[in-house]
């Protein structure tokens, strides 16, 4: 099942990827999954963002030192 997240009022790109995934250095992993929508800035209530899981190299910090 794909995971998604419902926008509020005025969130931006870079709030949503905080809230999502725990940082907004990964707004551009967010907006590459949603390419349709890449021509809002501020987001109204109730759009529905696809939120896919990050990639292994990009939440595991050390990768090939275990």
């Amino acid at each position: 099942m794909a995971k998604t997240y419902t926008t509020i009022q005025g969130e931006t790109w870079d709030e949503i990827a905080c809230k999502v995934y725990g940082g907004e250095e990964y707004a551009a992993f967010l907006m590459a999954g949603n390419y349709p929508l890449l021509d809002i800035l501020v987001f109204s209530e109730g759009t529905v963002l696809n939120t896919p899981d990050l990639p292994e190299y990009e939440t595991d910090p050390s990768p090939g030192l275990q």
